[in-house]
């Protein structure tokens, strides 16, 4: 066998695979044809809501008492881990 024409089914055989894999990547994925509802993650944490709110009124949030709370709980929540103790 010739090796000039054994060199060239090989690169031709490399560029084939190499089309195949990127026709493979670059195809469009099915969950992005029909995008599915949101759904917000269920949370251990019961100042979801306000911490919610105060991520969405912003800077004003700087000085709401609700916040401030909200913020503290959190904070404690996450140093504690996921035991919970109950305050006097």
């Amino acid at each position: 066998m010739n090796w000039k024409l054994a060199a060239r089914v090989i690169a031709v055989l490399a560029v084939a695979v190499l089309m195949v894999a990127c026709a493979i990547a670059l195809r469009p994925d099915a969950t992005e044809e029909a995008p599915a509802a949101t759904v917000q993650p269920q949370s251990v944490e019961p100042s979801s809501s306000e911490l919610l709110r105060c991520r969405e009124i912003g800077a004003a949030a700087l000085d709401d008492a609700g916040c401030k709370k909200a913020w503290a709980d959190s904070r404690r929540h996450f140093l504690e881990g996921n035991t919970r103790r109950s305050l006097p």
